[in-house]
């Protein structure tokens, strides 16, 4: 009997690989003989789920391969027969969604469903249902950010991103490039909060830039705002500004008024990320001027006067307290309508925190910092989560506690070493809050038990220390 050889990564030398997995011919041959066992209703949804990159629904199904011979009404008792024959079962529900069962197809399952829907010449149409799918699906996610379901929206979109991702490549389309380039480009977009507030700048600028590469005739306002919003959490202000003023110039152009308050929140958040608060407080105010009770997409007004109230934090305290008082007054009116706004619940705490420790309230204000810490890092906001952290450092140095200060600087510093690039610098009001720890702790420098402190800090993490500090 011979034997079967292996390369070098342990896989069989005989394997293809398809969509980044080795797939044997054996295994090919089993789905071959699964699919010509199945009637041709269940051979035709085989083939079309081949374009899903991972988990799907029912609904998804009905949406994506519900056409001709398949209708829509049929779709569910097909779907009931197939399923024990090439899906496997998902549980990837996350809080608060309805029980209704998930499914994926493996890889040799869908390799011959593929090259049969390609065979059957209807390859190109049902990529093109899959695709809008996609924008409904980012639709979905950004309603439901703005309603207040901020961690379901982040939950949506991150278990559905294969998909997503897959329709944000112009190059993929089944036409050309930029016939499906708009689709991109409305995707990435709608994900605004996922790449902002969630963590995933780069990934979310890449995935903008190369669609707007690829985008024919006038780049729509709101990408050319998100692309400046992206730059700044890059931390390159400076190449924010260009695509400022085109984005204004194509929100004039567009009359997009909501769009024109989205640019007067990021210069905003650009000057104050410079340490020019006085002109952050202009913009902030100018926002709020502009925006409606409810925006319907981008941050809200809990989020402009989170800004105003941590630009006026160390200049103006009695200020920054209005600015929070009214973001209550909002956030009281927001929740007949929607839920809370965490991402600017998080940066409200670290404005209290700074007033707090302007009073010389430390324990609150160390608490409010917690706080701050803990809303960036459940949302996934890095940016958010190191300038937090460097906060209650600096609380507890002044505090008295140099050892737990120590603890949160070692992880604060291997969290900024894993997620920035080197390039990165981070915003004036960060950076003074790591200059003042810094100041403090030098002069305890040869003290080996805050060496070691530290060094334990960087072990722990900020997820462990942000519960216990």
């Amino acid at each position: 009997m011979g034997h079967m050889g292996y390369t070098a990564t342990g896989e069989p030398s005989n394997a293809e690989l398809l969509w980044g997995e080795p797939v044997t011919p054996d295994q090919l041959a089993a789905a071959e003989y699964g699919y010509e066992r199945c009637g041709p209703a269940e051979r035709l949804l085989w083939e079309r789920l081949s374009v899903f990159e991972g988990a799907f629904g029912r609904d998804a199904v009905r949406e994506v391969c519900a056409s001709g011979m398949l209708p829509s009404e049929k779709i569910q008792a097909v779907l009931d027969r197939l399923a024990p024959l090439a899906l496997l079962p998902v549980d990837d529900l996350f809080d608060g969604e309805d029980g209704a069962p998930r499914y994926w197809m493996p890889h040799p399952m869908r390799a011959v469903g593929a090259r049969r829907l390609t065979g059957r010449g209807d390859r190109w149409a049902v990529v093109l249902h899959h695709r809008r799918w996609c924008v409904k699906l980012a639709r979905r996610a950004a309603d439901w950010w703005q309603s207040g379901r901020q961690i379901d929206a982040r939950d949506l979109a991150l278990r559905e991103l294969p998909d997503l991702a897959a329709a944000m490549d112009p190059t993929t389309a089944p036409l050309s490039s930029s016939a499906e380039a708009d689709t991109a480009v409305e995707i990435t977009v709608s994900l605004w909060f996922l790449w902002v507030a969630c963590g995933r700048v780069a990934e979310g600028r890449t995935r903008l830039r190369h669609a707007l590469s690829l985008h024919a005739g006038p780049q729509p306002a709101r990408a050319l705002w998100l692309a400046a919003f992206l730059e700044l959490e890059s931390g390159r202000p400076e190449d924010a500004d260009p695509l400022l003023v085109q984005a204004w110039a194509a929100a004039v152009r567009d009359g997009d008024d909501r769009c024109l308050a989205l640019l007067s929140h990021l210069r905003g958040s650009i000057t104050l990320y410079q340490g020019r608060t006085r002109a952050a407080a202009g913009e902030f105010r100018d926002a709020l001027s502009q925006m409606g009770e409810h925006p319907d997409f981008g941050p809200t007004r809990e989020m402009c006067w989170a800004g105003l109230a941590l630009t006026l934090s160390r200049t103006d305290p009695e200020a920054a307290q209005e600015a929070l008082d009214q973001l209550l007054l909002d956030t009281a009116g927001r929740r007949a309508w929607a839920g809370r706004d965490l991402w600017a619940d998080a940066w409200a705490h670290h404005a209290r925190a700074e007033l707090l420790a302007w009073d010389g309230e430390r324990e609150r204000a160390a608490e409010h910092a917690r706080r701050a810490l803990l809303g960036h890092l459940t949302l996934g906001s890095a940016v958010g989560a190191a300038c937090a952290a460097e906060l209650l450092a600096q609380i507890r140095i002044v505090s008295g506690r140099p050892t737990s200060g120590a603890h949160l600087l070692g992880a604060v510093d291997l969290f900024r070493s894993s997620v920035f690039d080197t390039s990165y610098r981070p915003a004036n009001y960060c950076a003074i809050a790591r200059e003042r720890s810094e100041t403090a702790l030098r002069a305890l420098l040869d003290d080996l038990e805050l060496c070691r402190a530290y060094e334990e800090g960087a072990r722990l993490g900020l997820f462990a220390l942000a519960g216990e500090a």
